[in-house]
């Protein structure tokens, strides 16, 4: 698919960025890898994939200028990545793939084949990688899975919306992450009954995503890639090192 739109994130969460810190610099976006910014290395990934039209979502002052040298466009964030997502998606359109700045290591053989790979008739689609798949192509690295039956699954920070109908799922995903902090309320929203199949080892990959897109009233899809290196992004100061070990800087 050529000539797609991309949005990517690169929103701040308030207070000091510890990643960005121990990089020395103003935000996480702006740490440098192998002689480039983290939001260069993502842009030029989705130039190479085929992007036409490439929006960031920041507000900060540093990354602005970043935006400006790298020739992208600018947009405000909003309160939080779903509402974020939901400014970028009203301004660029869909269909849309969503990223991330922290993104180190994306590379547009992935984005190409996530974009071939999603099924037809999707509203909505994420990208994952197995545990086995992630720990041989970084070893050694500690990722946040999620176990399920079918096995421990990564995020890999790669999401196509396929129409105006995704972004049900944003609101969705708003109301989830507006109750992070109340589990009792997160289990009413995603149904007693998907959270006990959880709990007790019964429920797999895909019938969580048939599941979440039937609460969202989108038809949703989990990608599998092969890809292990697409679901080390850079979320802690270890994070940075493996990923400074991999490109050799």
């Amino acid at each position: 698919m050529s000539g797609f739109r991309a949005l990517v994130l690169a929103g701040s969460r308030g207070g000091t960025d510890p990643v960005a810190a121990y990089a020395g610099v103003s935000h996480k976006a702006l740490i440098v890898l192998g002689g480039d910014t983290l939001l260069a290395r993502v842009v030029a990934a989705l130039r190479a994939a085929g992007a036409g039209r490439i929006a960031v979502i920041s507000s900060h002052p540093d990354v602005r200028i970043e935006m400006a040298r790298l020739g992208v466009e600018a947009l405000d964030e909003a309160a939080g990545p779903s509402l974020s997502v939901a400014a970028g998606a009203g301004e660029l359109g869909t269909p849309l793939l969503v990223t991330t700045a922290d993104h180190a290591l994306l590379d547009a053989v992935w984005i190409r084949q996530f974009l071939a790979d999603v099924p037809a008739g999707i509203d909505v689609a994420a990208l994952v990688a197995a545990r086995p798949t992630v720990e041989v192509a970084a070893p050694g690295t500690r990722r946040t899975w999620l176990k399920l039956a079918d096995g421990h699954w990564s995020g890999c920070n790669l999401f196509y919306l396929a129409n105006d109908r995704a972004l049900r799922i944003v609101d969705f995903w708003r109301k989830v992450e507006a109750e992070r902090k109340r589990p009792w309320r997160m289990a009413q929203i995603l149904g007693v009954g998907m959270l006990l199949r959880y709990l007790s080892g019964r429920l797999e990959l895909g019938d969580a995503a048939r599941r979440l897109g039937e609460m969202a009233a989108v038809s949703a899809a989990i990608v599998q890639t092969s890809y292990g290196l697409a679901s080390v992004d850079v979320d802690k100061a270890a994070d940075l090192d493996l990923v400074r070990q991999i490109v050799g800087d």
